[in-house]
C-alpha cells in the first residue's frame, strides 16, 4: 500500500501543472488541493483491480490519477461556503481559505478537466472502443447520475431525515459512484478478466463504496478534529442525515462490517480471491481516520 501511495503521489506530481506555469496562482492552488494528503483509497482500488486484470502499471497510474483529481475537485467544491462551508481538510486550511473562493471554484473546474485530459491523451486499453467507454464511465461517475447528483440529494436532505434505503440511494451516487469507477477503470486497463469477473468486481465496489460512507459517518461522530484532519461533528452540527443518525453508532459499525463481508464474498471467484482488494476492504472498514 505504501508503495502504491508513493507511486500515485509521484504520478500526480508529474501530471499537475507546475506552479511556475501561468496562471501560477491557479496552478499552485491545484497542487495544494491534491498533493501531500489523503489516504488515496480510490487510486489504491484502481491499482488493486488493475493487478487482477494484468494491467501495465503505467496505464493504471493514469486512471488512478484521474479519479483522484475528480475526488480532490469534489472536496474543494464541497468545502466552499455554498456547500459545507468547512475550513479544514487533510489537516490544513481548505482551498478557499488558503487562497480565495473564486480560486477554489476554478481549482475544481480545472481538476475535473485535467482528469479527462489525463485518460484521453494516452493509450490505456488494448481496444480503442474500450478506452472511449472508460472515459464515459468516469464522466457518468462524476455527473448528475453519480457524485454531483448524490451531493444534490445530500444538500436537499439537510435539516430533514432519510430512511436507510434513501441513504443508500444517496451514497451510491455521492460516494459510491467514483469508488465504483476507480475499480472499473483499473480493471479495464488490463484484459485478463472475463465479463463475469468484471461483474463480480462491480459488486465488490458497490458494497465497499457503501461501507466507506458508513465508516465516514461513524468517524465524523466518534473521532476528533485532530485525528480526522477535518472538522469533526459537522454532520450533527448541520443536522445532516447519516447512517449514525438513522441507525445509531453501534448498528452503523455493524453495518460497515456486514458490507465488508458482502464485498469479500463478491471477490471469491476472482484470481487470488481478489488479491490486494481483500486487504483494501479491511483498510476501508477498519480505518481510524
Amino acid at each position: 500500500m505504501l508503495d502504491r501511495q508513493a507511486r500515485i503521489e509521484q504520478a500526480l506530481h508529474a501530471l499537475l501543472p507546475a506552479a511556475e506555469i501561468a496562471p501560477s496562482r491557479l496552478h499552485a492552488a491545484m497542487r495544494y488541493a491534491v498533493l501531500g494528503g489523503g489516504k488515496r483509497v480510490r487510486p489504491l482500488l484502481a491499482y488493486g483491480a488493475g493487478e487482477l486484470a494484468g494491467a501495465e502499471l503505467q496505464r493504471v497510474d493514469r486512471v488512478a490519477a484521474a479519479v483522484e483529481m475528480i475526488h480532490a475537485y469534489s472536496l474543494v467544491h464541497d468545502d466552499m461556503p455554498a456547500m459545507d462551508n468547512d475550513v479544514l481538510r487533510r489537516g490544513k486550511p481548505t482551498v478557499h481559505i488558503e487562497f480565495d473562493e473564486a480560486t477554489a471554484l476554478l481549482v475544481g473546474d480545472s481538476l475535473q478537466s485535467l482528469a479527462f485530459q489525463v485518460i484521453a491523451e494516452t493509450r490505456l486499453a488494448d481496444d480503442a472502443q474500450r478506452q472511449v467507454e472508460m472515459i464515459g464511465m468516469l464522466a457518468c461517475a462524476g455527473g448528475s447520475r453519480g457524485m454531483a447528483g448524490g451531493q444534490a440529494i445530500d444538500l436537499a436532505a439537510t435539516g430533514g431525515s432519510l430512511s436507510v434505503p434513501e441513504l443508500e440511494f444517496m451514497h451510491i451516487h455521492k460516494t459510491g459512484a467514483l469508488i465504483r469507477a476507480s475499480v472499473a477503470l483499473g480493471a479495464r486497463c488490463g484484459s485478463a478478466l472475463s465479463g463475469a469477473q468484471l461483474d463480480s468486481l462491480d459488486r465488490f465496489s458497490k458494497f465497499i463504496g457503501l461501507a466507506f460512507q458508513v465508516v465516514d459517518d461513524v468517524l465524523d461522530a466518534d473521532s476528533s478534529t485532530a485525528t480526522l484532519g477535518k472538522t469533526a461533528g459537522k454532520d450533527a452540527d448541520n443536522n445532516k442525515p447519516t447512517y449514525v443518525s438513522a441507525l445509531g453508532l453501534d448498528r452503523a459499525r455493524e453495518l460497515a462490517c456486514e458490507l465488508r463481508d458482502d464485498a469479500l464474498r463478491a471477490l471469491a471467484s476472482l484470481p487470488e480471491g481478489g488479491g490486494h482488494l481483500r486487504e483494501l476492504a479491511d483498510f476501508v472498514v477498519l480505518r481510524k481516520f
